[in-house]
């Protein structure tokens, strides 16, 4: 059993709840309070983070005072944002949000028992004590994605790649969980830029992110490694499944055509496949996919090769 460790780091967010007299509340307090004081006290707890998570938390744990609620439900189909909260029930109330236009997602809250119209205005009341602090959430949220994100395909950075894969191999090694690579790289890139233009290159690069995120379950990242490579990371995947999954990606690039002034341009992939072993590091694991992927283009490109 690990041993407890004491821990230095500052929750800022639970500091700042703290100096504001809310600290420690984690359920509804049977106080009764009334729709005024309520939406003061929002107005204040929900200005002290820029997590949707513990915002909606927030929100949901105080409402509770004046509306009895058993759920709540948030989603923001746009941003692939989806926080469930409590426990399902079968009467709902659900709202669309938005703020001068902008679409800040769905809410629904959920209970045993059916809302009354006066339960149901006290919660439109409340929700606009929401809607500023989830618009500052979403920008927060979208400024820390774009900052891992590739621009251009859409994939994970480096950045996002090193800090996913020291977690993963973290994780892989305490559960005793299997977890492989695959090294990607689009054959003959170089012939594309100079043929075509960068500009159909780019496309190219576009469209092969696109397949190999589309063929891969929800739960594998994909990672421009830089240039026309690719990583992507299969958590709890063995060797074999690896193997598996590698062969439908590279039959997926080789079914894509990427088509300029009328022309298909034909594209394929070598992918390399490492599967982590005990005691192995990060950097470990990287050099043998890498490796395995050097074999497969020396082999004649096209094709997925196994590390040894």
């Amino acid at each position: 059993m690990p041993t407890p460790t004491r821990s230095n780091t500052i929750d800022f967010d639970a500091a700042k709840l703290q100096r504001l007299g809310f600290a420690g509340k984690r359920r509804p307090s049977p106080k009764p309070v009334s729709l005024g004081e309520l939406r003061r006290q929002l107005n204040l707890q929900l200005q002290t983070s820029l997590e949707a998570e513990r915002i909606l938390g927030l929100f949901f744990q105080e409402v509770q005072r004046l509306v009895p609620l058993d759920a709540l439900c948030y989603q923001h189909s746009n941003d692939d944002l989806r926080i469930e909260l409590g426990q399902r029930a079968p009467h709902s109330a659900a709202y669309r949000l938005s703020h001068d236009g902008q679409y800040l997602g769905d809410i629904t809250f959920r209970r045993a028992l059916r809302f009354d119209e006066g339960e149901l205005a006290q919660l439109e009341t409340l929700l606009s004590c929401l809607l500023f602090p989830l618009r500052n959430a979403l920008l927060y949220r979208e400024a820390v994605l774009s900052a891992l994100r590739d621009p251009l395909t859409q994939t994970g950075n480096r950045i996002a790649m090193n800090q996913a894969l020291q977690r993963e191999v973290d994780i892989a090694k305490r559960s005793s969980q299997p977890l492989s690579v695959l090294m990607v790289d689009i054959d003959h890139f170089k012939r594309i830029n100079d043929n075509y233009g960068h500009s159909v290159g780019d496309e190219a690069l576009r469209e092969v992110a696109g397949v190999l995120k589309a063929s891969l379950r929800n739960i594998d990242m994909v990672f421009r490694y830089g240039g026309e490579e690719f990583l992507v990371l299969l958590s709890n995947t063995s060797s074999e499944v690896a193997a598996m999954v590698g062969e439908r990606l590279r039959q997926a690039v080789h079914n894509l055509q990427v088509v300029f002034q009328g022309q298909a341009l034909q594209m394929s992939i070598s992918l390399g496949c490492a599967t982590l072993q005990a005691g192995e590091s990060v950097d470990g694991l990287q050099q043998r996919a890498d490796q395995a992927l050097y074999q497969a283009k020396r082999n004649g490109r096209n094709r997925l090769n196994l590390a040894s």
